[in-house]
């Protein structure tokens, strides 16, 4: 039945709707992740913020990820990658929502609900990718999976645009928006049925054949059912399945810590960063930040092209070792104008290239490395452990600038090299793991990899 799958040259337009409904989900799921970014932007004047309390509420999000990411992750493959899809948008939209009830100065409010944003994102993210994937055929999941993570910096970049034009006082509007995504719940209802390689686990192999068929637009009768006697016995999934897999795991463990600790703490600080170092408005700030949006795009795009093309071990080298210089660089050139032009802003924009672009192999590989059956359990524990990230990273830059100090444009912060400095190496560690410990997983059927990590398991 798979190998039908696997023999498809073109998308059907049933599967080109199942990658809709998931690049609709990224996109508005990271709008709403980033959301704080822009808005912190707004508060740390009026509120008088220090870097300290900045960081607080930047990292809850990430706890939040972390707790979600391993528990939605393992929820989708005991009871469905759909049922949790459908719970993670509700999860972040309605938490996302309630932000707009922020009392003024209430920042501790803010950080208990960024955590229950955090948890949904860490779970959708973690189940969506992997939903994707197993109704697509080996030649097209790397471009696929890439292309699903494509439109997360346009997700960001819509927050950068509502943030350059919203009022001062009417942030609070930008949480009323991040209720969009529960939309999502319902076009997943109409269009996007359980995933087959779920239900063949299950033992349900005429379900299985249906939600195929769905997928390839055939009747199911022209599907050979699946031959019971050849697949594993059904089991219920355990976390201590695991660690059999130790390669799979430190690959996908590392290259996200890596990759997020860099990442999230470029993206969460850079508006505020904006505001303190050039001296511009929030607004302003917003606008800068666009060009980090569309850049990082253009990486999405590129990277998701490079993991059929070089594979996924290469172009993670590359992701790390591009974002970890040009991060190092930034850093260093805070204060440097070139012709008029922040220096800062344009080699971060650069940056972005390779930081946010290199996701396109971070997320669908993170996925691909676990056998079938442990796939969103994998991929969960993979994004959670990669969390500390969203923890490390913001809360690492306040720590080396000073976590007491206000976040005022007269304070002078000394050690913003430094601190790019310590996120630019958590790229390159991210870079050196893909290339040296990866498993190549280029052009491969999703049976094949399983096949190769039972016996890379079983030595």
């Amino acid at each position: 039945m798979f190998e039908i799958l696997d023999r498809q040259t073109r998308l059907t337009g049933n599967q080109k709707k199942i990658l809709g409904a998931a690049i609709i989900g990224d996109a508005l799921e990271f709008f709403d992740y980033f959301l704080i970014g822009f808005v912190l932007a707004f508060l740390i004047g009026p509120w008088k913020l220090t870097f300290g309390q900045s960081a607080t509420v930047l990292m809850s999000s990430g706890i939040g990820a972390i707790l979600g990411a391993y528990i939605w992750g393992w929820a989708a493959d005991r009871i469905g990658r759909r049922k949790v899809f459908i719970g993670t948008v509700l999860n972040f939209s309605i938490a996302t929502g309630l932000l707009y009830f922020t009392p003024d100065n209430g920042w501790v409010y803010l950080t208990v609900m960024r955590f229950f944003v955090g948890f949904g994102v860490g779970g959708l993210y973690c189940v969506d990718l992997p939903l994707v994937q197993e109704f697509m055929p080996s030649s097209k999941r790397g471009w696929v999976g890439g292309l699903v993570t494509c439109v997360i910096p346009l997700g960001v970049g819509l927050g950068a645009v509502l943030g350059a034009f919203i009022g001062p006082t009417e942030w609070r509007l930008l949480f009323v928006i991040g209720l969009a995504p529960s939309l999502l719940v319902l076009l997943v209802r109409i269009w996007v049925p359980e995933s087959p390689w779920w239900l063949v686990r299950q033992g349900r192999y005429e379900e299985a054949r249906k939600s195929l068929a769905w997928a390839l637009e055939v009747q199911p009768s022209s599907l050979p059912m699946p031959n019971a006697s050849t697949l594993p016995p059904v089991a219920a999934t355990s976390w201590f399945e695991l660690f059999k897999y130790p390669r799979s795991l430190l690959v996908s463990w590392l290259g996200n810590a890596g990759a997020q600790t860099g990442s999230y703490g470029i993206n969460l600080w850079a508006p505020s960063l904006f505001v303190l170092l050039l001296k511009v408005t929030p607004q302003e700030a917003s606008k800068m930040f666009i060009l980090l949006t569309v850049t990082g795009f253009i990486g999405r795009l590129s990277f998701s092209w490079m993991s059929d093309v070089i594979g996924r071990r290469k172009a993670g080298g590359l992701l790390g070792i591009g974002a970890g210089i040009l991060t190092m660089v930034a850093g260093y050139n805070y204060d440097v104008m070139w012709f008029g032009v922040s220096a800062f802003w344009l080699i971060l924009a650069a940056t972005m290239f390779f930081a946010d672009g290199g996701f396109a192999i971070v997320g669908p590989y993170a996925a691909e490395v676990w056998p079938s059956h442990l796939r969103t359990s994998g991929m969960g524990s993979a994004y959670g452990f990669g969390g500390i990230g969203k923890i490390i990273g913001p809360v690492g830059l306040a720590l080396i600038v000073g976590s007491g100090n206000f976040l005022k444009p007269d304070v002078p912060l000394p050690q913003i090299p430094t601190a790019f400095v310590y996120l630019g190496c958590w790229f390159l560690m991210a870079g050196l793991v893909y290339y040296f410990i990866g498993i190549e997983t280029k052009g491969k059927s999703i049976d094949q990899i399983d096949k190769e990590l039972a016996a890379a398991s079983a030595r």
